[in-house]
Formats: C-alpha cells, sequence, structure tokens
C-alpha cells in the first residue's frame, strides 16, 4: 500500500495554524501583520500566476502582500533598488525575488542583495551557507517544504539512501543538504550523471528536481521506495514518470498537489517567523 503524499492537504492545516498565529501578531503589536513583499521582473505568465497564488496564500491566513512588477527591460541596477527599498522598509517581514529573471539580469546579486532577516524563500549565498551548516537560517522554500511533508508522514530520512537528481542553487543542492543533516546517505545527481539510472535504482528516497518533464523514468525507481516529485511543468506534468509508482512504492508525491502547495506554505510559514523575530527586536 503506497502513502500518497498530499501537500495540498498539509498545506492546509498548516494554513489554519498561521491563521492563529498571524491573529496574535496583530494583536500584540498594535494590528500589524506580516507582510510579504514580491518582485516580478517580466511578463512571463507562469511567474505571475505563482506570485498571484503567493498572494492569495497571504491573504487567506491574514496576512498583506505588496507585489512589485517590473517590466521586461529593468536592469539589474533597477531590481537591486527595488531591493534595497524593501530592505529599508521595516513594514515588510519577507522578500521574494520570482525566479527567474530575464536573462540580462544578474540573479544572484539580487539574491544576495536581500537582507538575510528577510530571505523568507531561502535563495541568498548567506543563508544557503547556515543552512548547510546546520545553523539557524531561513531555507529554501521547496527543500524545507518536502522535508516537512516527510515528516507529517512520518517518514524517518535517517540512515537511508537518498538521490537528488537536479543541482541548483535554490532546490537541488539546498535539498541534498538538508537530507544529510537529518542523516541520509546523499548522492547528488543530475542530468549529465553516467548512468543515472544506477544510481536511482540503489535510492530509498528519489527526489526529482532536475526540470525536465518525466525525466526520470518510472522503471528505474525501485520497489518500495519515497518518491518525491519537484517538477512543476505545463498540463501537470513532472520531472518523474508516474506510471505504476503507486502501489509498489512506499509513498508518491501527487503532481499537482504534492511539492508545490509545500513551497507556498513554507513560504508563508517563514515570512511569519520573520515577523516574529522583527517584533522581538522592536520590543
Amino acid at each position: 500500500m503506497s502513502i500518497l503524499l498530499d501537500g495540498k492537504a498539509v498545506a492546509a492545516l498548516r494554513e489554519r495554524e498561521l491563521s492563529e498565529h498571524v491573529a496574535a501578531i496583530k494583536a500584540g503589536n498594535g494590528g500589524q501583520i506580516p507582510i510579504l513583499a514580491t518582485i516580478l521582473v517580466g511578463d512571463d505568465p507562469s511567474s505571475a500566476t505563482y506570485v498571484s497564488m503567493k498572494g492569495s496564500a497571504c491573504r487567506r491566513v491574514g496576512m498583506d502582500s505588496i507585489a512589485i512588477k517590473l517590466p521586461s527591460s529593468a536592469t539589474t541596477d533597477d531590481v537591486l533598488s527595488a531591493i534595497d527599498r524593501l530592505n529599508t522598509d521595516q513594514a515588510v517581514h519577507g522578500i521574494l525575488l520570482q525566479h527567474p529573471v530575464p536573462a540580462h539580469v544578474n540573479e544572484r546579486l539580487c539574491f544576495d542583495r536581500i537582507s538575510l532577516a528577510k530571505d523568507v524563500d531561502g535563495v541568498t549565498s548567506h543563508g544557503f551557507g547556515l543552512m548547510a551548516l546546520g545553523e539557524p537560517a531561513f531555507g529554501s522554500a521547496t527543500p524545507v517544504g518536502i522535508m516537512r511533508l516527510l515528516a507529517h508522514y512520518k517518514i524517518d530520512v535517517s540512515g537511508k539512501r537518498a538521490v537528488v537528481v537536479g543541482r541548483s542553487s535554490i532546490l537541488g543542492k539546498p535539498m541534498a543538504f538538508m537530507l544529510s543533516n537529518a542523516n541520509a546517505t546523499v548522492t547528488l545527481c543530475h542530468s549529465k550523471t553516467s548512468n543515472l539510472e544506477a544510481e536511482i535504482r540503489h535510492a530509498e528516497i528519489i527526489v526529482g528536481a532536475v526540470g525536465k518533464p518525466h525525466f526520470i523514468r518510472s522503471d528505474w525507481i525501485s520497489d518500495g521506495a519515497v518518491v518525491v516529485d519537484a517538477g512543476n511543468h505545463p498540463g501537470g506534468i513532472g520531472d518523474i514518470h508516474p506510471d505504476g509508482l503507486m502501489g509498489r512504492c512506499a509513498a508518491v508525491t501527487p503532481v499537482p498537489g504534492g511539492v508545490g502547495p509545500m513551497t507556498i506554505s513554507t513560504l508563508i510559514a517563514q515570512t511569519v517567523s520573520a515577523a516574529d523575530r522583527a517584533c522581538a527586536v522592536i520590543d
């Protein structure tokens, strides 16, 4: 019997908890509520949809959001200026620069301009380093969401062989460190890995984070494995082909409805935590 790792249901439970938390912050802070600021550069429709979904999630828990829209012609300096304004705005507790930005914008420079205290999406180099060392930091939202999803279903990763396919700085690499910090034995693979099928066959936990539709074949995955698909492609397609996984694997995330809702839930939760810390400093 396979467990369906229902991120949508887990995120809904978390939202109810966060609503109570936000109400408590508001009551104890003169009516001020947590605010997440999003920066969208360009006209990519998928990115615009994601930003809209994050704003809706803020409102569902009683938070507020500020949406900053920059044209596709915006320069790196334009984006840095927007981040600088938000860094100094005491009413803003979290900053999200929607990924990806246009190719002419230096994304890493912009990510690293975000104040560590407001880096609720876990994208700065400083935050990544702290997370990798096991020190307190806001982790990258999708890997943190995956770890929370596994914990909710009481899936213990300690001692397990885990394979992460994908090496991006905001998903694959932090995912590998989080699993390692939780005592899994981790192999970090990617699209150029020699004999990727063999690596995956040995995995007790497999995380698809390569960003290519159905890149990982279902028949590469061993019976009893925990399968986490972080892919999100048009038509509700993930990075892992789902054929036959339910029924023979220990646990499987649906696409959509698995990892995606947990990413947004984590972003909101980390913004609430940032607001908590800001209130403590003010007090």
